[in-house]
């Protein structure tokens, strides 16, 4: 089975309900774990409350809004596991959205799940992540060096001018929404690699995708992870991940019935 991991809240719904939607239509077991295995639901004001004047380039968009509410209603959303109950033995993939708001931080700064992206990781299953998400991927240690398991591999992430041009968009009524650390992600993720090269940051105007023009969006795949730097980017990842899980063959034969 593919597993996503969730923090307790706040995640970006695009970023999980794509990959998800893609994993599930064609067929895999997708399974969730979030902190203390309860239900976790994307942040708020990105699938309900809005950002005011701003709500149509902010919110997520109407068609991976109904994704995230079907999401929602998948048995195996509804009963995730703990972090720390999780079987990495028949775990054969693993996925990671991102998101902005604080609740991110249950997951990213959580050493079990840290453990558990370095374990799928190493054992070379298809990873992917997106966005915070990849500071995960920055966070988790190789046991065999001691390093970031992204020493050495290339990746994208949510980069600094999108953070800093969304919280600069908000920041005089919602204030630190859009800067879930005081360094920046593209600045943590690029700390952790071997080279600063290895960071890239694609287009420097982005451009949204979508299910029907998945190529608009931006991707980066290096061996088994593969990485995306925000929700306009998702179709395409979904894609590229789906593409990765199917080249496994047998190692993810674990189908829903």
């Amino acid at each position: 089975m593919i597993l996503f991991l969730l923090p307790a809240s706040d995640y970006d719904p695009t970023e999980a309900a794509v990959p998800w939607a893609a994993l599930r239509q064609a067929g895999y077991d997708v399974r969730f774990a979030t902190p203390e295995g309860r239900v976790a639901l994307a942040d708020p004001r990105l699938t309900d409350k809005g950002f005011s004047w701003l709500s149509p380039w902010l919110m997520t968009r109407r068609a991976e809004l109904a994704a995230y509410r079907r999401l929602t209603e998948d048995p195996h959303f509804r009963s995730p596991v703990p972090y720390a109950e999780v079987d990495t033995t028949v775990v054969a993939g693993l996925f990671v959205p991102g998101g902005h708001a604080h609740g991110m931080r249950t997951m990213l700064e959580d050493p079990v799940a840290q453990g558990l992206f370095a374990n799928v990781f190493t054992r070379g299953l298809p990873v992917g992540a997106v966005c915070h998400g990849v500071l995960l991927a920055a966070r988790a240690k190789d046991a065999a060096t001691g390093r970031s398991v992204l020493y050495g591999r290339r990746t994208t992430a949510l980069t600094t001018l999108l953070e800093l041009t969304g919280w600069n968009l908000t920041r005089l009524w919602l204030g630190r929404y859009y800067r879930t650390y005081s360094t920046t992600v593209q600045e943590e993720v690029t700390a952790a690699l071997a080279e600063p090269g290895h960071f890239l940051a694609g287009p420097r105007l982005p451009v949204r995708d979508n299910a029907r023009r998945p190529g608009r969006g931006f991707t980066v795949r290096d061996g088994n992870y593969v990485s995306a730097r925000w929700p306009g980017d998702c179709h395409r990842l979904a894609a590229d991940y789906l593409d990765m899980v199917r080249s496994h063959g047998a190692d993810v034969a674990d189908r829903a019935g």
